[in-house]
């Protein structure tokens, strides 16, 4: 999209999630909103963006043969990828939460197509810097799985397993840490997206031992704006979407001790989070998806 002349005010309007809902096809939002935040970014080096050749390293089954230097493969018989600036050759693993309560929210986008929009992102992102990619749908159980990959073709089954993801019913937190740990032992960086609704300590149970088995964790927390700052001027019904409980609240107290409970439930998961060596970045629907991109790549910096 750079090479067609767009503007720093468009890009910046292709993180806008009111504008990406309009579009249809999940390939070309993560493409829209990553071009658009390169675009922001000036290609600053700081982020590693540079596509500068480095260093040959060693061919390893799954990687990419489209890096495949076949010159020196005439030369020597031997099988080598070419690095570039940036690349880590590590993975990306997305566990993206398809829960009942990720249904919550809009206009313009409900909490999980907005976390759709940025596991999209963040997989366009790391597959630019040749690392790959896999993703895990959850809710009760695990949905749909992609082992990491990098080979050609894998980033449309991974778009096509984050656009599939439907809110449907409750949420268990051990069923893709189990599920990871069974699939995947080499090192890598790991992105839940969530609005983390659970008990801390048994989300704590699932990412301790990654931290232990030597992955990098970042928890995403979605929420809504009404999560955050309800608005009710008369006595309501509240309806919990995962178990059907219904409680009827006074807006007092909506306007009083809610923001209180929420706020320390999400400094709670963030000082959880980092107790055990893991990252939390509070995300809210309204935001332009630029914040959220900035953040995971300081966090991939950190990791490297």
């Amino acid at each position: 999209m750079a090479a067609l002349g767009v503007s720093q005010s468009t890009a910046r309007e292709l993180l806008r999630p009111e504008v990406l809902s309009r579009l249809k096809n999940l390939d070309l939002v993560a493409r829209s909103v990553v071009e658009g935040f390169l675009i922001g970014l000036h290609r600053s080096p700081k982020f590693g963006f540079s596509q500068e050749f480095a260093e040959y390293r060693s061919y390893n089954e799954g990687d990419d043969p489209r890096f495949i230097d076949w010159n020196v493969y005439a030369r020597s018989e031997k099988m080598v990828i070419k690095r570039f600036l940036g690349e880590t050759n590590s993975h990306l693993m997305l566990l993206l939460d398809a829960s009942a309560s990720m249904g919550f929210g809009g206009p313009p986008v409900t909490k999980l197509r907005y976390a759709q929009f940025l596991a999209a992102s963040l997989a366009f992102l790391a597959s630019k810097q040749h690392d790959a990619v896999g993703c895990m749908v959850f809710d009760e159980e695990v949905r749909d799985y992609r082992a990491p990959s990098s080979r050609s073709g894998k980033l449309q089954s991974v778009l096509h397993c984050i656009d599939s993801a439907e809110a449907r019913t409750g949420t268990r937190f051990d069923k893709p840490f189990d599920k990871f740990r069974e699939q995947i032992s080499r090192r890598g960086l790991v992105a839940m997206i969530s609005d983390f609704y659970c008990d801390i300590d048994k989300l704590l149970d699932g990412v301790r031992p990654l931290a232990w088995q030597g992955q990098d964790v970042v928890l995403f927390q979605i929420l809504d704006e009404q999560e955050l700052d309800p608005e009710f001027q008369s006595n309501v019904l509240l309806e919990d979407l995962e178990t059907g409980e219904a409680v009827e609240v006074a807006p007092e107290f909506m306007r009083d001790a809610y923001p209180q409970r929420i706020r320390a439930h999400i400094e709670s998961l963030s000082r959880a989070a980092k107790g055990v060596g893991a990252d939390h970045v509070l995300v809210k629907t309204g935001d332009s998806l630029d914040q959220a991109l900035r953040n995971y790549l300081l966090f991939r910096q950190r990791r490297q």
